[in-house]
C-alpha cells in the first residue's frame, strides 16, 4: 500500500518536473519585450489668453488626448502669443514652426473669404451642432478639405470641433431699440461680422478683442462684440460698457479648429491618429456641457451681483441682420466661387435639417414659464414678434 503511494507520487512529481521544463523553455523562446518608446511630444500654441476659458476648452482637448493615449502622445498647449501671433498660427503649422494649434478657421479669412462659413458665415437656422452635423454628414468635411489642400495648399490637418452657443450682439454704452441705431454706430467686431454691420450702416472695425475692449473704455467706441459672458468678463468688457444685449444672427454656429502638421499627423500610429479625431468629438461634448454650467453662471454674477444689464435683441435689429446678411453672402458668391459651392452646400442641408428640428423640437418658454413663474412670452406680431 504504502509503495503504490510512493510510485504514484514520484510519477506525478516526474510529471510536474517535465511540464515546469517544458514551460521554461517555451518563455525563452519568447522574443524579448520591446522597450517601452519614448512619447510623442507635441507643442501646439492656442489663439487665447491663458486666462480664458478658451484657453481653458484647448488644455481639455490635450488632456482627453494625454488620457485616451495612455501618455504615448503629449500635447503641450501655449497660450496665444507666445510663438506666434494668433492670425498667423496656420502659416506656422503648415511649416511645421508649431506641431500644433487650437484656433477658429475665421481668423484664416484673409486667404479665403470661404473660411467664414466654417463656423462665422450667414446664419441660415443652424446652431453649431447642426453645423458640426453637416461637416460629418453633409458633405462639410470634403469641402473643408479641399479649401485647406486643393484651394491653398496648406500642409496640414483639421478637426473642427466645440459647439459655441450663440452669442450675444455685444455690450453697448446704451441699449440698442432699432436697426436705426447701427447708422453711424462705432463698433468693434471681427471676421466676416464686420461687413455684416457695415452693411446695416454702422462705422465697424476689425480690432482684436483687448483694442475692442480699451476702444470701448475711452469711447472710441459705442459697442463691441467678443463671444460669451465667461471670456466677456475675463476680458473686461462689462467693465468698459454697462448694457449686453442679448441674442444676435452674427455668430449662431461657430466653432473651434485643431490643425496639426501634416507630416507629424503622417508618422504617427494610426490608433494615435484615431485618438485625435475622437478626442474632438469627446471633448465637443465636454465643452458643451462646461458652457453651459460657465456661462450661465457668470452671467447670473454680472447681473446680480455687478448690476450689469443684459436686454433681448428687438427682432427688428434681428431681421435687418438677416437683410444684411443676405447682401454680403451675395456679394461673396459673387467674387469667390468657392464660397458660393459651400453655401450652397449648406442652404441644402439647413432647409431640410432646420425644418426637422422646428417640427419637431418643443418651444422650452412654456415650460421654462410653468416652473419659474415667468409671463409668457409675447404673441405673433407684438412688441417683438
Amino acid at each position: 500500500m504504502n509503495s503504490g503511494i510512493k510510485g504514484a507520487r514520484c510519477a506525478a512529481g516526474a510529471t510536474a518536473r517535465r511540464r515546469f521544463l517544458a514551460g521554461a523553455a517555451a518563455w525563452a523562446a519568447l522574443p524579448a519585450a520591446a522597450t517601452p518608446q519614448a512619447p510623442v511630444h507635441l507643442r501646439w500654441q492656442g489663439a487665447w489668453s491663458a486666462r480664458d476659458i478658451f484657453h481653458e476648452y484647448a488644455l481639455d482637448y490635450a488632456k482627453r488626448v494625454n488620457d485616451m493615449s495612455g501618455g504615448r502622445l503629449r500635447i503641450e498647449v501655449l497660450p496665444g502669443g507666445a510663438v506666434v501671433k494668433p492670425r498667423d498660427l496656420l502659416e506656422a503649422v503648415h511649416k511645421g514652426v508649431l506641431d500644433g494649434c487650437h484656433a477658429l478657421p475665421e481668423l484664416w479669412l484673409g486667404k479665403s473669404t470661404a473660411f467664414s462659413l466654417f463656423g462665422a458665415g450667414p446664419a441660415l437656422g443652424m446652431d453649431a451642432d447642426n453645423f458640426l452635423a453637416w461637416m460629418e454628414y453633409g458633405g462639410g468635411r470634403a469641402l473643408y478639405d479641399e479649401l485647406q489642400h486643393r484651394q491653398l495648399a496648406f500642409e496640414v490637418v483639421g478637426f473642427l470641433y466645440g459647439p459655441m452657443p450663440t452669442q450675444p450682439l455685444g455690450w453697448f454704452r446704451k441699449p440698442v431699440n432699432s436697426p436705426a441705431q447701427f447708422k453711424g454706430l462705432r463698433f468693434g467686431a471681427t471676421g466676416m461680422a464686420v461687413q455684416l454691420y457695415r452693411e446695416m450702416g454702422a462705422n465697424a472695425t476689425e480690432l482684436a478683442a483687448d483694442e475692442a475692449v480699451a476702444a470701448l473704455g475711452d469711447g472710441r467706441l459705442d459697442g463691441a462684440a467678443f463671444n460669451n459672458a465667461s471670456s466677456d468678463l475675463e476680458l473686461g468688457l462689462p467693465e468698459a460698457a454697462r448694457h449686453c444685449m442679448l441674442q444676435s444672427y452674427h455668430r449662431t454656429a461657430e466653432v473651434f479648429e485643431i490643425l496639426i502638421n501634416r507630416k507629424r499627423f503622417d508618422a504617427l500610429a494610426a490608433d494615435l491618429k484615431a485618438i485625435l479625431k475622437y478626442a474632438a468629438e469627446a471633448a465637443s461634448a465636454g465643452m458643451s456641457w462646461k458652457a453651459i454650467h460657465r456661462y450661465s453662471q457668470d452671467q447670473a454674477r454680472m447681473r446680480d451681483k455687478e448690476g450689469r444689464r443684459f436686454h433681448r435683441t428687438p427682432a427688428s435689429v434681428l431681421r435687418a441682420q438677416m437683410e444684411a446678411w443676405r447682401a454680403v453672402a451675395a456679394r461673396a458668391s459673387k467674387d469667390n466661387p468657392f464660397f458660393a459651392r459651400v453655401l450652397e452646400s449648406q442652404l441644402a442641408w439647413a432647409r431640410r435639417t432646420v425644418g426637422w428640428r422646428l417640427d419637431t423640437e418643443v418651444d422650452p418658454r412654456v415650460a421654462y414659464d410653468h416652473w419659474f413663474g415667468m409671463q409668457p412670452a409675447p404673441a405673433k406680431g407684438g412688441k417683438n414678434g
